[in-house]
């Protein structure tokens, strides 16, 4: 009887390192990227986060943000900490700066019940690293045999070549590395300089940045490995600058999410609704915008699906209507709530992003689509609907226009049915019983419903 209960307790209890739980439902989170970025604007070269500006930052997102759903902090692609790489060659601190490395933090952090989200790439190999001698972990592979010393590159790495003995062990190797430390989001950037080596940077200059002419089956290869481990271990891969070549199918097949616009950057109206708007290239990044890159790849997207990332969200560069209108889309799209905002930056805008009627839809996994995944087919593409869980319908209107305009949806027509109790989940009113919404949407604004059957 005690074995038997001993084995049935085993199978109750968590083992280390689960598959994923959440499936494709993206996380609410906040981001260094704005104090780097601006960092970066001013030419600072040394471009850290001092640590106690980090705490800073992390005690406001426990105070303000955590409450609604945001439980992660995540880094981003900056610091210095080439200096403090393992035997192995994967990184340990943010910088040499700092008194405490990314496993203190980790713990810190799941201490106050959050998550500490990472930026890396797998596929990188210090060349410093590879000079020093060291193994690949677990064998006596040197990591200098995993990389073409030839190969052209950035940022002082190089990169694995999958088609060498060791480069599945490093590959997978470095998730496990942050899996073993309580990570459980990785966020790998440059993907189209290593699938293509092509930068497309829309008529500013880009060209040929990495190896022409790389097996896309070497770049299939490394995905599958980054996503075999990450699901062993339980974290969540985000796939950032990826071409999204014959329509993204290796990036949807591999990745939870994928980047579908540039970089947020310094964020504001034009960089979210009008950079390039409805123009679309062949490389990285198809679409430059947001609104473009949502509307076009919703025709993917799903409950069940890889979700679409629209980069950071820099609320303080938008007015009030905007606020609104940034946070609803990557909601009602699907994606991801990624709050780069500082304690120093955000002002009074902090309300937009802890409205619980709005991210309930995003903790639930939600995903609409809009009526057209045209870009160019506006209004259409402005109307957005989808079901809840609970079998509620949910009816988002936008207006990219800078003038007022009016929205309209039927029920019978476009929800099949006749009538439904309606709320407006900005206004947090019920709007009684209708059996169509016509509203008049502000200019750069949004309009979102839930309609009870």
């Amino acid at each position: 009887m005690t074995l038997i209960l001993s084995l049935l307790l085993m199978t109750l209890m968590p083992l280390p390192g689960v598959a994923q739980t959440n499936g494709y439902t993206p996380p609410l989170y906040w981001s260094v990227y704005e104090y780097h970025f601006l960092l970066e604007k001013q030419g600072v070269k040394d471009n850290y986060i001092p640590e106690d500006v980090f705490r800073a930052n992390v005690d406001w997102v426990e105070r303000e943000l955590k409450p609604h759903g945001f439980t992660m902090i995540a880094m981003d692609g900056w610091g210095d900490d080439w200096y403090h790489r393992n035997d192995a060659g994967y990184r340990t601190t943010h910088s040499r700066h700092w008194r405490h490395d990314y496993a203190w933090w980790a713990a810190e952090l799941a201490r106050r019940g959050m998550t500490l989200g990472i930026y890396d790439n797998p596929l990188w190999v210090s060349r410093e690293d590879a000079k020093a001698g060291k193994k690949v972990a677990g064998t006596n592979i040197s990591i200098a045999s995993l990389i073409d010393p030839r190969e052209k590159s950035a940022f002082g790495f190089t990169w694995v070549q999958v088609d060498r003995p060791g480069a599945e062990e490093y590959i997978k190797g470095n998730v496990y590395h942050w899996a073993d430390m309580g990570v459980r989001f990785l966020r790998v950037d440059f993907l189209s300089w290593y699938e293509t080596g092509w930068e497309d940077n829309w008529g500013h200059g880009g060209g040929w940045v990495g190896k022409r002419g790389r097996p896309r089956e070497h770049y299939e290869t490394a995905l599958r490995w980054m996503r075999e481990a990450c699901d062993e271990r339980g974290v969540y891969l985000s796939l950032v600058m990826p071409d999204l070549g014959h329509e993204g199918e290796i990036e949807r097949r591999y990745g939870r999410m994928y980047r579908i616009n540039e970089d947020s950057a310094e964020g504001g109206w034009w960089r979210f609704s009008e950079n390039g708007r409805g123009q679309r290239k062949a490389h990285f990044s198809q679409w430059r915008s947001p609104f473009d890159g949502f509307i076009y790849w919703s025709r993917y997207s799903g409950k069940n699906a890889a979700r679409m990332d629209g980069d950071f969200i820099r609320l303080n560069t938008y007015t009030d209507e905007e606020k609104k209108t940034v946070i609803t889309l990557s909601v009602i799209a699907g994606g991801p709530v990624a709050i780069t905002d500082q304690v120093t930056t955000i002002g009074n805008g902090v309300w937009a992003a802890q409205n619980d009627e709005i991210l309930a839809l995003a903790k639930e996994g939600f995903a609409a689509k809009p009526l057209s995944a045209d870009p160019s087919d506006s209004p259409r593409s402005e109307v957005w609907t989808g079901e809840r869980a609970d079998g509620s319908i949910i009816a988002a209107f936008f207006n990219r226009g800078s003038t007022e305009a009016p929205r309209w949806l039927d029920f019978a027509g476009s929800l099949g049915i006749a009538r439904g109790s309606v709320r407006d989940l900005w206004a947090r009113a019920d709007l009684g019983v209708l059996d169509h919404i016509a509203v008049n949407v502000p200019a750069h604004g949004c309009k979102v419903f839930q309609i009870r059957k």
